[in-house]
């Protein structure tokens, strides 16, 4: 049990910015008007769980159904590599549901936030930091996320469609890194 704050911050960090939500206050705030009230607390809360029990069982439940951790990561680097192409170039790639029944759960608890780009983080992370240092990482995103879910239309109003344009486009590079970086770092293992 390994505490380091330095770890912590670089987990968080690169979860932040895989999960990226601050750059998805538009699809949230369009998810609102859809559906009208977003829990915040279950979303955060149902997010959390899944992000620490993929930390868990993520390894052991790829090795059932035959896919190796490499693999896996390989796909989440292009799953990542395609969301920062739409944050970049302003492009759309993924088709949202029209008429989602429970935007709290689905797709906001999952995949917007814990989506498979943050289910391939969770387990490249794994294995550079401790459990203990990404679980805190994990506990701070989600109340980061919690208190935007929350204050969004607030945020928007702060930030404005130019703020959260700039933002999107910021975090869009440094994803197309992570997603660059994720690929070339697995995809040795598979030539």
């Amino acid at each position: 049990m390994e505490f380091n704050i330095k770890d912590i911050l670089t987990i968080f960090m690169v979860l932040f910015a895989v999960i990226d939500i601050i750059g998805n206050i538009p699809i949230i705030i369009d998810l609102r008007q859809k559906v009208g009230q977003i829990q915040s607390e279950k979303a955060s809360l149902i997010a959390g769980i899944i992000l620490i029990v993929f930390l868990f069982i993520g390894e052991q439940l790829l090795s059932i159904i035959g896919i190796d951790v490499h693999s896996f990561a390989i796909a989440g680097s292009l799953i990542i590599f395609f969301i920062a192409l739409e944050m970049i170039l302003g492009i759309k790639i993924y088709k949202d549901e029209k008429n989602p029944l429970n935007a709290t759960v689905f797709p906001l608890a999952f995949p917007l936030i814990a989506g498979p780009g943050s289910l391939t983080t969770l387990l490249s992370l794994k294995a550079a930091y401790s459990n203990t240092n990404i679980i805190i990482a994990i506990f701070i995103n989600m109340l980061f996320i919690y208190i935007v879910l929350k204050g969004s239309s607030k945020i928007e109003k702060i930030i404005g469609e130019n703020g959260i344009g700039i933002i999107r486009k910021i975090f869009g590079v440094v994803l197309l890194a992570i997603s660059i970086k994720l690929f070339t770092s697995n995809i040795k293992f598979l030539l």
